[in-house]
């Protein structure tokens, strides 16, 4: 190899080494010091794009599953009301009973049709109970409130304002004792057991969405962590092998710098 002054080969040769050790070197500690394995968008494009629709995912499940959970506390709010409204309509048609006692008086039946009527008050106070100023109930006969079950909007369930306003407005008052106006709040107690029966199905079909969207986002984050998250153990190995060819490199462009001196020896 001819020895020259103007152009030193080897060392632009190890300088260029150590760049890109010192490169790999700088990478490593990126990624190691923020846990990502994409500390730019350069190291992978593609996988950043997925990571990001992944994430954007993850907080729309995390959104829904917040959204179910009202709903859930809604119907629970909802089958408060009604167990309140069951207990009233079971002491109304005891009352309605009582009353049909031939050996009551007419001022005996007048007290309880008093009780019956401040009862019916109640139940008529029932209709307007509200969940964060959502009505409990609907005074027309069907009510419905959509819930989005799945963070993409595409699956949706309606939970039912209950109609408790038909049952109030059968037992306004207790009237004349008959067999028909004793039906009339038997005939409500079953209507009650409908609308109880059905808070507790939809409570249920939420509860088992909210587990499901939960699942789910376990599931999304394992699937985003093994595109976007550095593996520790792997990146170190890499972190140790470009250190030592940073070292490496340095002390060979700082012996290919001092090989150019013999030209300087040979001119003496």
């Amino acid at each position: 190899m001819a020895v020259v002054i103007n152009t030193n080969a080897s060392a632009a040769y190890a300088s260029m080494n150590l760049t890109k050790s010192s490169d790999l070197l700088q990478k490593s500690l990126a990624r190691l010091s923020s846990g990502s394995r994409i500390s730019a968008p350069a190291d992978d494009a593609g996988g950043l794009a997925v990571s990001m629709k992944l994430a954007a995912a993850i907080k729309r499940t995390d959104a829904s599953a917040v959204n179910v959970s009202n709903a859930l506390s809604f119907l629970q709010t909802q089958a408060g009301s009604l167990k309140s409204a069951a207990a009233v309509l079971d002491r109304m048609s005891e009352l309605g009973t009582l009353a049909g006692d031939v050996t009551k008086s007419s001022s005996d039946i007048q007290n309880y049709s008093t009780e019956f009527t401040n009862l019916a008050l109640e139940l008529n106070k029932l209709t307007s109970d509200s969940f964060n100023g959502i009505s409990l109930f609907s005074a027309a006969a069907t009510g419905n409130l959509n819930v989005f079950l799945s963070e993409d909007g595409s699956q949706t369930m309606a939970i039912h304002q209950a109609a408790l306003f038909g049952v109030y407005s059968n037992n306004t008052s207790l009237g004349s004792i008959t067999g028909a106006s004793i039906s009339a709040v038997t005939s409500s107690i079953q209507s009650l057991a409908t609308l109880m029966a059905t808070n507790g199905a939809q409570a249920s079909r939420l509860q088992f969405a909210l587990d499901s969207l939960n699942v789910n986002k376990v599931n999304l984050e394992a699937a985003n962590s093994r595109i976007y998250d550095v593996d520790v153990a792997a990146e170190t190995t890499k972190l140790a092998r470009a250190n030592i060819l940073v070292q490496s490199g340095a002390a060979m462009l700082s012996q290919a710098n001092a090989a150019s001196q013999i030209a300087l020896k040979l001119l003496q």
